[in-house]
């Protein structure tokens, strides 16, 4: 019997290795889905499907210790986010979530990048409450953007322990929780290192994340 379950487990934990080394492969070069064609849309869909069949968390809210941290975003298919890229001559650098579980909060934090002096930060801080063992409602409370200069941008952590002290930032520094913005995101894939999510307007999120 046991050596049955062992069996059982190598075979699954292939399978799950399989599908994350094919979905990887899928979105390698299409900067976050900013390069991404609607064939490869469908691609990389179907490549997401195939990995959350083999979800090895299907509770993600029941453990804590994998959502928590800064995670970093491979790919999406969100218009908001991919709108970011459309400022002119700037382009869209690295972007973050970052999860803290004890507060139940998120940061989304968005790197613009492009001419030296001129690199920005949009980030926008949100509250978060579980709805089932892997959805959470979602209330933006706060909207952040500068020059990283500015703002002294180093780090996302940084970043997060200033907001969280009540410091004010310039020139763009305001409430959202009067504009009842409010959203869903289910976690459909989560493993040590890779989170696959579903938003409430039909994006998909893949996400790896950042080691401490």
């Amino acid at each position: 019997m046991a050596a049955n379950c062992l069996l059982f487990t190598d075979v699954r934990n292939s399978l799950i290795m399989n599908e994350k080394a094919k979905l990887l492969e899928t979105i390698a070069g299409k900067n976050r889905g900013l390069l991404a064609s609607e064939m490869d849309r469908v691609r990389v869909l179907s490549a997401i499907e195939q990995l959350e069949d083999h979800n090895p968390n299907p509770s993600p809210i029941k453990t804590p210790e994998l959502l928590e941290g800064n995670w970093r975003l491979l790919y999406t298919t969100s218009k908001g986010i991919l709108g970011l890229d459309r400022f002119p001559v700037l382009q869209l650098g690295q972007i973050y979530q970052c999860i803290r579980i004890e507060e139940a909060k998120l940061y989304n934090i968005a790197e613009i990048v492009g001419v030296p002096l001129l690199e920005g930060i949009v980030s926008v801080a949100a509250r978060f409450e579980a709805t089932s063992d892997k959805r959470v409602q979602v209330k933006f409370e706060r909207y952040i953007a500068g020059l990283q200069r500015l703002l002294g941008y180093q780090s996302p952590s940084k970043l997060i322990k200033e907001i969280e002290t009540g410091k004010k930032f310039f020139p763009l520094d305001f409430s959202l929780e009067s504009r009842e913005q409010q959203g869903w995101l289910e976690i459909t894939y989560l493993d040590d290192d890779l989170r696959v999510g579903r938003g409430n307007e039909g994006s998909v999120f893949v996400l790896a994340k950042e080691k401490k």
